[in-house]
């Protein structure tokens, strides 16, 4: 059975900075492509980024691009969500996915899904 789950998120001000982890079991996850996406209340839910197998490939949408960084651990099974410069509008509940190929850009190019963790940004 296969289990992501994320931790790290919270409250934090404007400016600051989180990291959010995602343990991943169940699954070979070295052979996995891992993503990051998110959910504001009422919204869509929408690409961050994500990292391939060897973590030498990572992808960003327009709007975290030079203030989010992905990174994995294969030994420890767990991918992180560097996040730095928070915006208000970075508020959302923040989901870890796993995929076997690519992913993509869509939520429906992924396979699993963790449970999710609330990052709220004050201003």
């Amino acid at each position: 059975q296969v289990q992501l789950v994320e931790s790290g998120g919270g409250l934090v001000q404007a400016g600051g900075s989180l990291r959010l982890s995602c343990a991943a079991s169940g699954l070979t996850f070295s052979s996995y492509t891992m993503g990051w996406f998110r959910q504001a209340p009422g919204k869509e839910r929408d690409f961050v980024g994500s990292i391939y197998w060897s973590g030498s490939t990572t992808y960003y949408a327009d709007s975290v691009k030079g203030r989010f960084t992905i990174s994995r651990d294969n030994a420890k099974r767990t991918v992180y969500l560097q996040m730095n410069s928070l915006k208000p509008e970075d508020t959302a509940v923040y989901y870890c996915a796993a995929d076997p190929a690519v992913g993509g850009l869509s939520r429906r190019g992924w396979n699993y899904w963790g449970q999710g963790t609330q990052v709220t940004v004050s201003s």
